[in-house]
């Protein structure tokens, strides 16, 4: 990106987060005024971390770190602020990676998972045209085949994208034409394929077996394949995020996530807790409804957004 564009994505970032950011800063802000660092006051931010969603395990080891050396002493909100952005930092930087197209898999296979809702199916539109504008072939398969909302949706961002959308009847089986695609893939001499699934609720049992039916069937196409297997989080759902990764990561074996609508809640935390708790790359955040608003993220800028000190 250019200068322009990265000041772009970092206001975009800053504006997306503000109900994180205020809901942390104004709590912070209230916690630590002219007060020593003692057990209420700890407890008190834990409790904050808490409902700001980043989990009991993150909101425990921020507060400990906040209380080393520091316990006892008068401490105001601009040091708590450093001390808990630094942290959260050291928490997301192992994790950021983006989802990079690996030139020797050809066609390089990425499996999309995640619940009805969550901007999955938006989510691969975006990824296909950033992707094709950046001098890749692509092609993306709609494997969700029990909503026409969602093939209609894929073939839309096809045409924008200017990339080819394989698709089926309403109601097919969705392992068939996820063979088909990477076949077709294979074919055309692709560098990417990009597969939709159906958004499944992790209680329905037989669209959680249908999903790995799929996975199972793209393996035996393509040694290796799904290369990718990514779930997308929507950041309103708060904990319930976590859930979804434990089920997904069972069905279809998780390798990365993408967190969406970081715009529409004040629950921003989710993102530190599922870095905390599974280690899974975090290849993209979402902050609105626009291609740009999908970005790589900076662990850096995001830890000083969320407890507003950008």
């Amino acid at each position: 990106m250019s200068d322009t564009q990265k000041k772009s994505w970092f206001q975009r970032l800053k504006d997306g987060l503000k109900r994180s950011t205020g809901a942390i800063s104004t709590g912070i802000g209230n916690i630590f005024t002219k007060r020593k660092l003692d057990d209420d006051t700890l407890e008190e931010l834990e409790e904050l971390l808490i409902t700001a969603d980043l989990g009991v395990s993150v909101a425990g080891k921020l507060t400990q770190a906040l209380a080393k050396g520091r316990y006892d002493k008068e401490i105001d909100e601009e040091e708590v602020k450093t001390v808990l952005a630094a942290e959260i930092e050291a928490m997301l930087a192992p994790v950021a990676k983006p989802l990079d197209v690996n030139k020797g898999l050809k066609p390089h296979v990425i499996l999309m998972t995640g619940v009805n809702g969550a901007g999955k199916t938006t989510t691969i539109g975006k990824l296909a045209k950033q992707y094709r504008d950046a001098g890749k072939r692509v092609m993306m398969a709609a494997g969700d085949t029990f909503r026409a909302a969602a093939v209609e949706q894929l073939v839309v961002w096809g045409e924008r994208a200017g990339v080819p959308v394989i698709t089926k009847e309403i109601g097919s089986d969705a392992a068939a034409l996820a063979f088909e695609a990477v076949d077709r893939a294979i074919q055309d001499g692709v560098d990417v394929l990009l597969i939709d699934t159906a958004g499944r609720l992790q209680n329905r049992r037989e669209l959680m077996d249908e999903l790995a039916k799929v996975v199972r069937v793209i393996g035996k196409k393509l040694d290796g394949a799904p290369h990718d297997t990514v779930i997308v989080l929507d950041a309103t759902t708060g904990q319930n995020a976590l859930h979804q990764v434990e089920v997904f990561k069972e069905i279809a074996k998780l390798t990365g996530i993408v967190m969406t609508k970081l715009d529409g809640t004040a629950r921003g935390g989710v993102l530190v807790a599922c870095a905390e708790k599974f280690s899974l790359p975090v290849h993209a955040i979402g902050v609105g409804e626009g291609i740009e608003d999908l970005q790589p993220f900076s662990p850096r800028d995001f830890a000083r957004m969320i407890v507003g000190l950008e």
